[in-house]
């Protein structure tokens, strides 16, 4: 008996604000607390009651600003230390809720990156995926899998080996030659069901989007949709990073309690990764018994929705954005001449777009393309998040603006702070006496012309 009244107790440890990172967010942590322990001050921070605060993180959970944390006495941390020695202090000490939590994750292995088709042909983000999933199951420890799913598609689980796939889930069969919701539906959860992934990866595209709310709502997990990070926790749990409030702050998001881990990502957020020809892996071929009559929607015609002509932003190497700072429509002309010189294209941010001064196909953003170009020129543009969302992985930001404290210099490689009516004519006279001085033409010649 006394040894069992002498045992030591892992502590809670308190709740604490940490300067300057509450959002104000509408007391989320007040209405989270089971204890009424949180008071909002006018400024609308939380004041914790220490006296009534049990540890129980359920407030610190519902922070959407990561501005709460827990601390430790003195004593606590004495008593931490104790314990540190222990092994058996985890299952001594887990509730039932959390042994359950920890079976249930226990059963799930495995990082699947699902590999989106359209007539045989592999959507880019499947594999820019493929290289951040190699990441993720380095960390995990465990193996990278394709999921595909198609009509004589099997040359595409060979190209998935060929960007760090280890193995690839095949269902080749007439009913998933073209893309409708049910049938990918019922093969992807039945999958999941036989083979328990941890984390599912999807592209943010239409079909992406489409396939991973429908798969997450009915396997009952979390899905957290337009990603700009991925990383892995200390017990596992994918950290999935996004904009959050409008893009005003960066969230990361884990589902701790659920299996699988599912994420969707951009195209052109994650780096593309080097294609090894010739590596090889396990196919796993799976069917499943389901007939075309079975399936209501049927597919009449495929419509491409790019149009001839059309300039995919997302793919240019050199991108010279305008935004508010252009003034008027005519004024792209000037950015169309510099990015001429460049071999690239204009792209443009929301205060444009919705201004009219260029079309939506070129906006570069939270709510439009995401970029990665080698040179990422912005002129005009302050930077609100929402933009930053869509081009700060650029390799080289060159950032044009009048205001020196607009945020855009804040992910700037260089920065020029002067009138974009004088600087962008000024590089773009200078690019053309660099390719006339290089091409033996005289300068004069080419200003003249």
């Amino acid at each position: 008996m006394a040894e069992a009244k002498n045992k030591l107790k892992k502590p809670r440890g308190k709740v604490r604000l940490i300067e300057g990172k509450c959002i104000a967010c509408g007391a989320r942590c007040q209405s989270s607390c089971p204890v009424d322990g949180i008071q909002m001050s006018e400024a609308g921070e939380p004041q914790i009651e220490l006296s009534k605060c049990i540890g129980c993180l359920k407030c610190v959970k519902a922070c959407p600003g990561s501005a709460l944390e827990i601390f430790y006495s003195k004593e606590d941390l004495e008593i931490l230390a104790q314990l540190a020695g222990q092994q058996d202090l985890a299952e001594d000490e887990a509730d039932p809720e959390e042994l359950a939590r920890r079976e249930l994750v226990a059963a799930y292995r495995g990082v699947w990156v699902f590999i989106e088709q359209t007539e045989g042909e592999a959507a880019r983000v499947s594999w820019e995926l493929l290289g951040k999933g190699k990441e993720l199951a380095a960390k995990l420890g465990v193996g990278l899998s394709a999921v595909v799913l198609g009509d004589k598609v099997e040359h595409l689980c060979y190209e998935a080996f060929s960007y760090g796939a280890d193995q690839a889930y095949l269902m080749d069969q007439t009913v998933f030659a073209n893309y409708r919701t049910y049938p990918y539906l019922d093969a992807l959860c039945h999958l999941i069901d036989k083979f328990k992934p941890e984390i599912v990866l999807m592209g943010a595209t239409g079909m992406g989007r489409d396939l991973a709310g429908a798969v997450a709502t009915r396997v009952k997990t979390g899905l957290t949709a337009d990603c700009t990070g991925l990383d892995i926790d200390a017990k596992r749990n994918l950290m999935q990073t996004r904009p959050a409030f409008g893009g005003n702050i960066m969230a990361t998001i884990m589902c701790d309690r659920f299996r699988p881990q599912m994420a969707t990502v951009r195209s052109h957020v994650m780096p593309m990764p080097a294609q090894e020809a010739g590596r090889k892996g396990k196919i796993i071929h799976v069917s499943l018994p389901i007939n075309e009559a079975d399936v209501f929607t049927k597919v009449l015609e495929v419509i491409r929705d790019k149009k001839a002509g059309e300039v995919d932003i997302a793919g240019a190497e050199f991108i010279v954005s305008g935004g508010r700072g252009l003034m008027a429509k005519e004024n792209f002309a000037m950015l169309q001449e510099l990015a001429d010189e460049l071999g690239g294209v204009v792209g443009a941010s929301r205060s444009a777009v919705d201004a009219g001064w260029m079309p939506p196909d070129r906006q570069v953003g939270q709510t439009g393309k995401t970029v990665r170009p080698k040179i990422y020129i912005a002129c005009g543009i302050s930077g609100a998040i929402q933009h930053l969302v869509g081009m700060q992985d650029s390799d080289l930001v060159i950032a044009i603006n009048r205001d020196k404290e607009a945020p855009i210099f804040e992910v700037a490689s260089y920065g020029i702070v002067g009138d974009l009516f004088q600087v962008v004519p000024a590089i773009t006279a200078a690019l053309r006496e660099m390719k006339a001085a290089s091409s033996g033409i005289e300068v004069k010649d080419v200003k003249a012309a």
